[in-house]
Parts: C-alpha cells; sequence; structure tokens
C-alpha cells in the first residue's frame, strides 16, 4: 500500500474510498461532452478586471505553505470564504466555500484530497472544474487567485498551474465562476460557469501519472459529498485535458448545461471589449498521501 501519511498506512481511508466507489457507480450522472463550447478565453476575459487577488492558504495537507503571501504550496486551501450570497448545491444552501488548490471549492470543509474518485468520492460536497494534483511550489508555475469584488459572484481561477512533484513543464489554465441568486444571468449563461485555456496535463506525480499523464487523471464535475454526483464525459480517463482544453460551459441551478444562445453578428459588449484588445474588433463581429518530507 502506497498512501502514508506521518508514517501511517491509511487502510481505513482506502477502503472507506472504495465503498464509496461502490456507491459513485449507482449514483453518478454523465455530462456529455459535447455540451462543451468552443473558447480559449476565461470569462474574467469577457467582463475585464482580471482575476483577482492571490489566494492566501489557510491550511490544507501537503506543504499547505499557510499564510504564505506567495500562494505558492501543495494540497493547500483557503477558506471559509463568505459569498456574500447563499448558493443551493443539492439542494443544501451555502454561504461560504473553500478553494482547495487541487483544482476545486468545496463546502462545509477544505479538501487537501489530491486524486479524484470522482468529485461525488470525496468527503464533502464539491464543485471540480479540474479536480487534480495541482501544486504550485515551482516559481515557473501560476497560482490560485479569488475574486470577489462583483456583487452576486465568486470567480476562482487556477492560473498557469503546475503539478506534484514540482512541475512546471506543463501548465493549467482554468476558472470557476459562482453566481447567488440575485445576479441577472444574460441569455446563454447560468449560475455556475467553468472555463479552460490551455490544458497541457491531467495527472500529478504521486497519482500514477509520470510526465502530467497516465495514472489516474483528472475529474470534472459535482459532488453531494455523500456518493450522489455529475461528472463529465471522460473524467478520470486519459485525454480529459485535451476535451476540456479551450472550451467553456454553463450549467443551471439543476446543473445541467445550458445552451449558447443562437448566434449573431453582433458581439455581445463584453465580447467586443475582448476582440478588440486583440485586435479583432473588426474580423466580422487521500487523503493526502502524505509525501514523506
Amino acid at each position: 500500500m502506497r498512501r502514508i501519511k506521518n508514517g501511517h498506512l491509511w487502510a481505513v481511508a482506502v477502503i472507506a474510498i472504495g465503498i464509496m466507489g461502490a456507491q459513485i457507480a449507482r449514483a453518478q450522472t454523465i455530462i456529455p461532452d459535447s455540451a462543451l463550447i468552443s473558447s480559449n478565453y476565461y470569462y474574467t476575459d469577457l467582463i475585464g478586471g482580471g482575476i483577482g487577488p492571490i489566494a492566501v492558504m489557510t491550511g490544507g495537507g501537503n506543504a499547505n505553505n499557510a499564510g504564505d503571501p506567495s500562494g505558492r504550496n501543495d494540497d493547500g486551501y483557503d477558506g471559509p470564504v463568505n459569498m456574500g450570497f447563499t448558493l443551493n448545491f443539492f439542494g443544501t444552501d451555502y454561504t461560504q466555500f473553500w478553494a482547495n488548490n487541487n483544482g476545486n471549492v468545496s463546502f462545509t470543509g477544505g479538501l487537501a484530497q489530491y486524486t479524484p474518485t470522482g468529485p461525488q468520492g470525496a468527503a464533502v460536497p464539491d464543485i471540480a472544474p479540474f479536480f487534480a494534483d495541482v501544486d504550485t511550489r515551482n516559481a515557473n508555475s501560476g497560482v490560485m487567485h479569488i475574486r470577489t469584488d462583483i456583487p452576486n459572484e465568486i470567480i476562482v481561477t487556477w492560473d498557469g498551474v503546475g503539478y506534484y512533484d514540482q512541475n512546471a513543464d506543463k501548465l493549467d489554465s482554468f476558472q470557476l465562476v459562482l453566481r447567488g441568486p440575485g445576479y441577472t444571468i444574460p441569455a446563454g449563461e447560468g449560475p455556475i460557469g467553468f472555463f479552460y485555456k490551455s490544458m497541457q496535463w491531467e495527472t500529478g506525480d504521486a497519482s500514477g501519472g509520470s510526465g502530467g499523464f497516465g495514472g489516474t487523471p483528472a475529474a470534472v464535475g459535482f459532488g453531494n459529498g455523500a456518493g450522489q454526483g455529475e461528472v463529465l464525459q471522460g473524467s478520470i480517463q486519459s485525454g480529459i485535458s485535451g476535451i476540456v482544453n479551450d472550451t467553456h460551459i454553463w450549467f443551471n441551478q439543476n446543473l445541467t448545461p445550458v445552451p449558447p444562445p443562437p448566434s449573431s453578428n453582433v458581439p455581445e459588449p463584453g465580447s467586443l471589449s475582448l476582440l478588440t484588445g486583440m485586435g479583432l474588433s473588426g474580423a466580422g463581429l487521500l487523503f493526502r498521501r502524505r509525501r514523506l518530507a
């Protein structure tokens, strides 16, 4: 058995994951990857204002570097973060969340788990745009950011982040948008959004991977912490990074993908601003395996 924490084997944790895995098989809904919309930008590229301040860790697992203003860590989390609104998720209302370095946000507590068993395989409710073993300790890696300046909206960004063990030869860039009931949602959008730019890796070295691939790849989706969840087609399978690369997807309150609005020759104001910036305005508009130190 390979998973070790502080010199102790976590047999009970492994058994628990196995039992939960059996529950997952009976309670998992698949989101078709055909619902992904081709794009190559963050949501914040559309609205402006940047990706927000660096998330400073408050705790977590291996090398969480709590309190370090650089935000560099492995298996850390920031929270609880007050959303400023109430989010109903799997029938439960939440006003706080934890932003976890490993590609997800959770409710009721932070999540240092690094290898996904499916988002619903976590012991707490979670939303996972890309649940994988993110490690931002390498100076060439970006870090996690949290933007909270927009009323009724939270934006969490993993901007050009590396993977365990301190690898930055490949980087992933992805973003989560959460909106409260007071937000006026435009056509073709929803209260939850996943945005992906370049996605170059999908597995950390301690999840059985090598060079960012193999082993247990990343998971994308939602879980209620008790065996019920929804995952994107291709989650925890080889090639998931390629599936989500340069795409985005919005979900409604029922966690169902929102189709894009009918195409128009007139771009949305936010899109026009993005295109202008690009010079295109005239284009026709588990449980921590505790790595031993």
